[in-house]
């Protein structure tokens, strides 16, 4: 079966640190609201890093106030949520299961539409469904917040009269994909009315700051803003980054698609800058880089919330975690976009003059090179990088959005 792209199982299962603990980077001074009335939330992931990082500011602020918070995830990050002090139990599947699953339906030859259909409409929400009914009763909590591709989670949440919110992690799907999603998914709402969006429902969590805001989400019912707060891994830094001369950042995610030759190609223009270059190559094995220039530096996971802190410029995936830690930080950037919501990510950072995009064939030594070097010298997407990062510093904090949403409970 050639690549797809979404996140193959590997994605999940792939060793990363011991999560014992992750470290969140709370803005300094930070107050932590205390809210009256204990609560008891489930939060519904997805077992893959890029579905569960970003509901953990949320968890945690719940958790730091006195909130009883609970998760239901696939079985490949049970022992990271276990190892972060939440309560976890086995809920759905993972996404490369799925593909697997669509792949025996549809055949090796079905188009990617078909297949994202018949995953993210049907098997997905089915196998979040049916685990998370029968958890429910027990748990009884108060509230459910499921990631926007959980969504199975949000009719298991109806079924047990509880209310449900969503929680972005990347942007909302194209309308002609979402149409044919929405027709797949109407079992979900055979019991009452359809929500406002088939995914992510009516109430939302929005991490999106307002120059970069996605139309669909903002235009959901009830929308709650909240400042995206990276949680970093806890491994350390690495002495590059705080070495004399200017740092180029470099990733490609925990989900890279088998992009070894997109990794090459960003790693030998960007050897011809006067700078240092870090990459994060996530659970791949470094070798697969072959000989590196002396000023290229590799790890598998970095604290990336604090490399960003000391970096001139990052390339990247274009994963939503990134964009916006990128963003939160006031730096420039320059997407190599290699699946999911990724090349709407790029389209819209390269729209807003805060980054440049290379695609497919583009992506080449040379291209890397000019486009690094122009956005390092561009005073212009230094200044819309920073004005995004004022706009993110101002919305409001996890521990402000956890009042909110005890008060969907009342």
């Amino acid at each position: 079966m050639g690549a797809r792209r979404w996140e193959p199982a590997s994605a999940a299962t792939a060793r990363a640190p011991p999560l014992s603990s992750v470290r969140q980077s709370r803005p300094r001074a930070e107050r932590l609201t205390v809210t009256l009335g204990r609560v008891r939330i489930v939060f519904s992931c997805r077992p893959a890093y890029g579905h569960l990082l970003p509901l953990l500011p949320l968890a945690s602020a719940a958790r730091d106030v006195g909130h009883e918070v609970v998760f239901g995830t696939g079985e490949a990050m049970l022992d990271t949520v276990r190892g972060l002090g939440f309560a976890a139990h086995r809920v759905g599947i993972a996404v490369g299961e799925a593909e697997a699953e669509a792949v025996r339906r549809h055949g090796q030859d079905a188009d990617f539409a078909t297949l994202g259909v018949t995953m993210f409409g049907d098997i997905l929400p089915h196998a979040t469904h049916d685990d998370l009914r029968r958890l429910l009763p027990g748990l009884k909590p108060d509230l459910v917040v499921y990631e926007q591709s959980d969504v199975g989670a949000a009719k298991a949440a109806r079924e047990a009269s509880v209310p449900v919110v969503s929680h972005v992690i990347g942007r909302s799907m194209p309308p002609q994909i979402l149409a044919a999603a929405a027709a797949r998914m109407a079992w979900l709402w055979e019991d009452g009315p359809a929500p406002a969006d088939a995914m992510m429902g009516d109430t939302v969590i929005d991490l999106w700051p307002d120059a970069v805001r996605d139309p669909v989400v903002a235009a959901l019912p009830t929308v709650l803003r909240m400042r995206p707060t990276p949680f970093d891994l806890d491994v350390l830094l690495p002495a590059v980054v705080t070495a004399s001369r200017r740092l180029v950042y470099l990733t490609l995610g925990t989900v890279a698609f088998g992009a070894t030759s997109v990794l090459r190609a960003a790693i030998e223009g960007l050897s011809r800058l006067p700078v240092d270059v870090l990459v994060a190559l996530g659970p791949g094995d470094p070798a697969v880089l072959g000989p590196l220039p002396d000023r290229v530096h590799v790890a598998r996971f970095v604290p990336q919330a604090e490399v960003l802190r000391h970096a001139a410029f990052v390339v990247h995936h274009g994963g939503t975690g990134t964009v916006l830690g990128t963003l939160a930080a006031g730096l420039p950037q320059l997407v190599l976009p290699q699946g999911a919501d990724q090349f709407v990510n790029a389209a819209v950072l390269s729209d807003l003059g805060a980054a440049k995009s290379l695609v497919g064939e583009e992506i080449t030594a040379d291209a890397v090179e000019a486009a690094a070097r122009a956005l390092l010298d561009d005073p212009a997407a230094w200044d819309v990088a920073r004005r995004v990062a004022d706009e993110i510093a101002a919305l409001p904090s996890a521990a402000a959005v956890v009042d909110d949403l005890v008060g969907l409970t009342s």
